[in-house]
């Protein structure tokens, strides 16, 4: 007996298609029959920088984010342009928003942001022997960055005052030692 169900699409609609994301409404039959219907946001990926001035500090930005209405503290991040390979779109967007040039890139991870509705999938990268050149921000971007602790960027997630899900990732792959759980 198979655990999972194999659902074949039969008709896919495009309901949006946009700057940063698709929609899409797929059709689905199961085995059984069973109708299904599914909403897909379509992303091109994205990635997201563990930027480390030294050993045991991060760099965060500070932005105001429209869709939660809040300002957030994040670690850099950026969308992968069509056909974009992820380490150059690291490299750029940690410039960008940072204005940082790192030397050594390793890759942490790569997460599925929201696997329910969302097919976008982030790389994690980071970044180390760096230095400060200048930002480079896109014009519809206004960013704060700062430079803390990895202990205290950690003691924000715990006190609920980072709440972005890269960031909180980001975070636990460089200090999972930092939490005492």
């Amino acid at each position: 007996m198979t655990l999972f169900t194999q659902e074949h699409t039969y008709k896919s609609e495009r309901i949006h298609e946009g700057h940063i994301i698709n929609l899409r409404v797929d059709y689905l039959r199961n085995p059984e029959g069973k109708e299904v219907l599914r909403e897909l946001v379509e992303h091109n990926g994205g990635v997201t920088i563990c930027c480390k001035p030294d050993e045991n500090s991060i760099v965060l930005i500070k932005q105001y984010r429209y869709s939660v209405d809040e300002v957030l503290y994040e670690l850099p991040a950026g969308r992968i342009e069509k056909n974009e390979d992820p380490l150059p779109a690291a490299i750029r967007e940690l410039t960008e928003e940072t204005g940082y040039v790192a030397n050594n890139w390793r890759e942490l991870a790569r997460i599925y942001t929201a696997p329910g509705f969302c097919n976008e999938l982030l790389y994690m990268y980071e970044a180390t022997d760096v230095t400060f050149t200048a930002q480079s921000l896109d014009d519809d971007e206004e960013v704060e960055v700062i430079v803390m602790s990895l202990t205290d960027a950690w003691q924000l997630v715990l006190d609920g005052k980072v709440r972005d899900a890269k960031t909180v990732a980001g975070l636990g792959l460089l200090g999972a030692g930092l939490c005492k759980v």
